[in-house]
């Protein structure tokens, strides 16, 4: 168990995806990402190993939801600066998570 204080310091924001791209370093197949959270945080790099149901042409216009106060984390040639959240689908395949309704870029969970 965690206190709600805990949950608090876990930053997770909306952002939109403005590019996408093969990632075929990667060792396990994946997709860079560059993730827009607006005017306060800017553009961030991930990586997300989200092949099996996504395509890096149909990503950019996307809002996801990441984690926006992790330290960087090298990934291969890539510094990965937030971690885009999705859960696993029956397969362990990586489903993105997403709001379902037009939310402001930026905007932190609660």
């Amino acid at each position: 168990m965690i206190s709600f204080d805990d949950f608090l310091k876990v930053d997770i924001r909306v952002g939109v995806i403005t590019r996408a791209e093969p990632f075929p370093e990667a060792r396990k197949p994946a997709i860079r990402l560059w993730v827009d959270f607006g005017a306060e945080l800017g553009e961030k790099k991930s990586s997300a190993q989200i092949v099996k149901h996504y395509d890096p042409a149909t990503l950019p216009g996307r809002k996801v939801l990441a984690v926006v106060n992790f330290p960087p984390r090298q990934i291969g040639p890539v510094m990965s600066e937030v971690l885009v959240l999705g859960v696993p689908d029956e397969e362990g395949e990586v489903v993105l998570l997403t709001p379902d309704l037009d939310v402001p870029v930026g905007g932190r969970m609660y």
